[in-house]
């Protein structure tokens, strides 16, 4: 599943494409999975908007839209809404989705579930084989948890401190920290020297201070590189990222702990894969 690094990277590319422009048209598959919102919903919000920014919040692209044509003055006024209301397109991309800016005449690829044509040509296109992902239609969207590119020391802090649960598992919920999943979470323990099994309890303050540098450290990193393609992941031009060249234990189960030597190991901590070294971290 895309990650924060991931969901950033393609945010930050389809601001750059499709900031400014128009809404004219939307065709979305007969697939419901994908559909978090009713088809008629999705449509009757996104026709003829102008996208007014693309940004991430958490694993989400929140697409932010303003203004509206004549036959969304003609609704607002049946229904009483106000005309030209902000309103958001929220993407989720699940396991396998990915969010392409694509010429007209570019073939469609399989298991396309969205087509959305721009006035300046292009269209933007939701691909999902799995169908994991979700498309839905918000006017003040919210997912809650703290940033972790933004929230401080402290409240890093308090966050964890007195939980019982492991410290893995409480890197992962997205109620307190959002945005971060299984690659990032194992990569930053490993360099704050924490196994992913310890009680989030059993830390102390340096241990947290430690593994909120490596979190950041690491966020930073793997948006530089344009995130990790492990599986699927390309961002919105279709290009895979490489910050899985710097992964030192997820994914490295039986290989050598790039720092001690030490063969890295897996287990699973509620039902989720952990990559750690038994040396390094403690």
């Amino acid at each position: 599943m895309p990650e924060l690094p991931e969901v950033e990277t393609i945010a930050r590319g389809l601001a750059s494409r499709v900031t400014g422009d128009f809404i004219e048209s939307v065709w979305l598959g007969s697939k419901p999975e994908p559909l978090k919102s009713t088809a008629a919903e999705i449509t009757a919000t996104l026709q003829s908007r102008r996208i007014a920014d693309v940004r991430r919040m958490g694993k989400h692209i929140v697409f932010e839209l303003v203004g509206g044509g004549s036959a969304r003055r003609a609704r607002g006024r049946r229904s009483g809404r106000r005309s030209g209301a902000k309103a958001q397109w929220i993407v989720h991309l699940g396991m396998t989705g990915s969010m392409l800016v694509c010429k007209p005449d570019a073939e469609i690829a399989k298991h396309t579930h969205a087509v959305v044509k721009l006035a300046s040509g292009r269209e933007l296109r939701f691909v999902d084989p799995r169908r994991f992902g979700r498309l839905s239609v918000a006017r003040d969207f919210d997912v809650g948890g703290c940033e972790p590119l933004d929230v401080t020391l402290d409240r890093f802090i308090s966050l964890f401190r007195g939980r019982k649960t492991p410290i893995k598992s409480a890197l992962l919920n997205q109620k307190l920290l959002r945005g971060v999943g299984n690659i990032y979470a194992d990569e930053s323990l490993f360099r704050a020297g924490i196994r992913p099994r310890r009680r989030a309890a059993s830390l102390t303050r340096e241990n947290l201070r430690r593994l909120y540098k490596s979190v950041q450290e690491v966020l930073r990193e793997a948006i530089a590189l344009g995130g990790s393609s492990v599986s699927d992941y390309v961002d919105s031009d279709g290009q895979e990222g490489s910050f899985q060249l710097e992964h030192r234990v997820y994914g490295r189960e039986g290989e050598r702990c790039l720092r001690c030597k030490t063969l890295i190991k897996r287990i699973v901590i509620a039902g989720r894969s952990s990559h750690y070294c038994p040396k390094c971290q403690t």
